[in-house]
């Protein structure tokens, strides 16, 4: 039993290796760490609250780390993968434009606060990357069929 769990161990690390040298993964790998450099910098501001943005936006992108080093996108289908990291990325890069601009603007006096958010404008990029490298998988994916031209009817 304990060979067992052994291999099924070494497996995933196996596949978490292989999964992070692609460019997906070392993209959602670096949306993890930076959304957990953003929430220690805004649990250390003065004003705790914009921590919600980090904490959703690293638990979407570990879940999305996990299900495609898995391949778990291949055989569970009933979710379209490649529209929900779409999503995921483009609400990400607004939400950390949005909050980082309002945390920079605003932040005079709380060093923390302003940290997170010049960290919030690097995410907002990064995550922007990611939904634009989506963006010409689903482009190139799509598959155009040309209407009829028969006059028949």
């Amino acid at each position: 039993m304990a060979d067992t769990e052994a291999s099924v161990a070494a497996g995933c690390l196996e596949n978490l290796k292989g999964y992070v040298k692609t460019r997906k993964g070392t993209i959602l790998a670096a949306e993890i760490l930076i959304s957990f450099i953003i929430l220690i910098c805004y649990a250390a501001s003065l004003y705790g609250g914009y921590s919600a943005v980090a904490i959703c936006e690293m638990v979407f992108a570990i879940i999305f780390f996990v299900v495609f080093m898995m391949e778990m996108d291949k055989s569970i289908q009933v979710v379209n993968w490649v529209w929900s990291d779409f999503i995921r990325a483009a609400i990400g890069a607004a939400l950390y434009l949005i909050t980082s601009l309002i945390c920079v603007i605003g932040g005079a006096g709380d060093g923390a606060r302003i940290a997170g958010g010049v960290f919030g404008l690097l995410a907002g990029i990064l995550f922007a990357y990611d939904a634009y490298t989506i963006f010409l998988v689903i482009k190139s994916t799509r598959q155009h069929t040309a209407a009829p031209t028969d006059d028949r009817v």
